[in-house]
């Protein structure tokens, strides 16, 4: 009988991050479509037994709790310890949770503790007989892969945006709380606190964000009045992504600027760059401006739902079937009037 536990932490605020429901979702399916397989639930957080009350609709064996002030942020070495005890209790033989920084950093040393096998960046699952497959990317997405492995336990992390959230309401269930002694040598990192990448300028990179918006080249390139207005540029960018808190995508030719000696956008840097050789994003809506939507970069929004494009070329990669929507205008013009109409909240 497999047991399969899944594993959530509580953030800083005490909520649940999205992935962590996407994950939920994900684990309640692969419960039922294994015969005969149990699944647990466990949370780790100041206040997890709070936290827990969110997976009250899945039909969940136990829910397991590891509570206390020593779990409110991510300290590997109390994680490391509170995730195997919640795993040896659990007996489990497969172990999901979300693809978050403070798991990504802590669940391959649980894993080797229990002499397991990890998998992350799963992007599917597929159950045949009583055998699971999974996939996922390599190489950029530019591979996709189909493994299945013996060992027990198999840890799989699985990304955001591949499973719908799980939609339950919460409500009370029966909570088991795990003891996990700490001791004192294990303390000695202390987290003080967090600084958001807000408070250095622009938070510019949202995994969760509904929208992206991608900037190309053309932003730093001269305009109709044979002038370049980088500033200008980077207000109309920055006003956007804050009112609607959309995530900022970039081309490989924009943040290539920087070694090039050009003058550049502050707040963008090759962790924004979209495409072949940069990051494929996850999101309902994505749009481009001053991109010419050539194959490299386009490459990496296969996982975009809503594609539009603002572009003065009618014949740019973009027309050829790349974009649900293409805009043929000036960017500055359509993003200033946009931003206009946020601000006097015309638009919804």
């Amino acid at each position: 009988m497999e047991k399969i536990l899944f594993l959530a932490h509580t953030q800083p605020d005490g909520t649940l991050p999205k992935v962590a429901l996407e994950a939920a979702s994900a684990a309640s399916d692969l419960a039922k479509k294994i015969s005969g397989s149990d699944l647990i639930v466990a949370v780790i957080g100041k206040n997890a037994k709070a936290a827990v009350k969110q997976f009250g609709s899945l039909a969940a064996e136990k829910f397991l709790t590891v509570s206390g002030n020593e779990f409110e942020t991510s300290r590997y070495s109390s994680d490391v310890v509170a995730l195997e005890a919640i795993a040896r209790q659990a007996a489990a033989t497969f172990v999901m949770a979300p693809t978050t920084s403070r798991f990504s950093r802590v669940l391959p040393g649980v894993c080797q503790r229990l002499e397991g096998r990890i998998d992350t960046h799963v992007s599917g699952m597929d159950v045949k007989g009583e055998q699971l497959t999974i996939q996922r990317w390599y190489y950029r997405q530019r591979m996709m892969a189909t493994l299945s492995r013996r060992t027990r336990p198999w840890f799989l992390v699985v990304d955001s945006g591949v499973f719908e959230a799980l939609q339950g309401t919460a409500k009370e269930v029966a909570v088991e709380e795990v003891k996990v002694s700490l001791p004192q040598d294990i303390q000695r990192t202390k987290v003080t606190g967090y600084e958001s990448a807000a408070s250095g300028g622009a938070e510019t990179i949202r995994p969760d964000a509904e929208i992206l918006l991608v900037a190309g080249a053309g932003w730093t390139k001269k305009q109709s009045d044979g002038q370049v207005h980088i500033k200008e540029a980077g207000e109309l960018i920055l006003n956007f992504i804050t009112k609607n808190q959309a995530s900022l995508g970039s081309s490989k030719s924009l943040v290539d600027q920087s070694s090039e000696g050009q003058e550049v956008l502050s707040f963008m840097t090759h962790l924004n760059q979209v495409g072949q050789t940069g990051s494929t994003p996850r999101h309902a809506k994505g749009l481009s401006t001053c991109c010419h939507g050539e194959e490299p970069h386009v490459v990496g929004w296969r996982f975009i739902n809503d594609r539009r494009a603002i572009n003065l070329d009618p014949n740019c990669g973009w027309a050829q079937g790349k974009a649900d929507v293409l805009y043929v205008a000036d960017a500055f013009e359509v993003m200033a009037k946009i931003n206009k109409l946020q601000a006097n909240k015309s638009l919804v």
